[in-house]
């Protein structure tokens, strides 16, 4: 199986997708604990997939979705964008606007606290 039918299956398979460095639990650069950690925080259920383990997927994943870095978001199948991106549609309501339009659940409370705490 190549790394693209892989990276489909995933993105298929799942309602949120962050490919990231390291994991949800542990994650192993900067970029990916801020995307994990509004994820977790907002109480979104999705699968994580560790780049690191994977050289094929790390960079497969990039291909993928022809953009350079990593962590990368998906929801619903389609992608989102990378840490700047999730961090100002977290902090702008964006994310939580998409969330309820893909009816993905997360916890409001703890979105609108995001936003208080960088206001």
């Amino acid at each position: 199986m190549t790394a693209k039918t892989r990276i489909e299956d995933t993105v298929k398979a799942n309602d949120v997708v962050l490919y990231m460095k390291g994991t949800k639990d542990m994650p192993q650069c900067g970029f990916s604990s801020r995307v994990a950690g509004v994820l977790n925080y907002m109480g979104v259920d999705y699968a994580d997939v560790n780049v690191l383990a994977d050289e094929e997927i790390r960079q497969g994943i990039k291909d993928y979705s022809n953009w350079p870095t990593i962590p990368q978001l998906y929801v619903k199948g389609e992608f989102i964008g990378g840490c700047d991106i999730i961090t100002e549609m977290t902090l702008s309501g964006e994310l939580d606007t998409l969330f309820d339009e893909k009816q993905v659940t997360y916890n409001k409370e703890a979105a609108d606290k995001i936003r208080e705490a960088n206001s």
